[in-house]
């Protein structure tokens, strides 16, 4: 491992790309629950969003094939232009090459569908060809079964490829909570997208610092009637 892989990401050393999160690919994958997947997926777009992450949207053969990316991910990123493409590999098209140079970022956080060609293939040209360093956010991208996930995060880590959680990318980008000028967007995105953990934190800010409910209006609780 080169030493450059032991840093920590920043919003400062990375740049993140979205591969073909499209329904008629998500139709394909077996690897994860499809909306587990959707809403990791959003959750990482989120994250981005909140540290200002340059961030790459591409997409293959849309309209013969595979469907418009989620819209709740397009919504994060309301002006952002999708590269639409061709090639099942990402880096064969030099609109994507042209972008992620642009960020001028070497660290790449990558997510999407199908873990064993789309992103493998992406990630293996990109080292070789750019000396990327890839972080593959496993995920926020799915294979058409779990062991084709397996097998390519395998043959990917073996390579050189860093696997992480979108999750675990979301908390090394804040790192500190001492850092108040994201705090805020980070819990309301755990509380949103981070399903047990959010849960957490909402009883933690209801029960330990008597914050208000969470809700957008009040709820009346009836006392309880003890049995007879």
């Amino acid at each position: 491992m080169t030493q450059s892989k032991l840093e920590v990401l920043t919003p400062q050393n990375s740049q993140l790309i979205f591969i073909d999160h499209q329904p008629q690919m998500a139709f394909g994958v077996q690897s994860i629950d499809r909306q587990v997947l959707k809403n990791n997926t959003v959750g990482l777009a989120k994250a981005g969003k909140i540290f200002n992450i340059p961030t790459t949207i591409t997409t293959v053969e849309s309209e013969s094939f595979s469907g418009y990316t989620y819209p709740e991910l397009l919504d994060v990123f309301p002006d952002q232009k999708v590269l639409e493409r061709t090639s099942m590999n990402s880096w064969d098209d030099q609109k994507v090459r042209d972008a992620l140079a642009a960020n001028g970022r070497k660290k790449v956080v990558v997510a999407g569908l199908w873990t064993e060609v789309c992103n493998t293939t992406f990630s293996l040209c990109a080292m070789l060809e750019g000396q990327y360093e890839i972080y593959m956010v496993s995920d926020a991208s799915g294979g058409t079964s779990k062991e084709a996930h397996d097998q390519a995060m395998q043959r990917m880590i073996q390579a050189g490829v860093v696997p992480v959680t979108w999750q675990q990318v979301l908390l090394e980008w804040q790192r500190d909570w001492a850092r108040r000028e994201t705090y805020d967007a980070v819990m309301a995105l755990v509380k949103e997208h981070s399903g047990a953990y959010g849960m957490g934190v909402d009883y933690a800010y209801t029960m330990v610092h008597k914050a208000p409910q969470r809700t957008r209006t009040a709820h009346e609780a009836l006392a309880p009637i003890a049995a007879r």
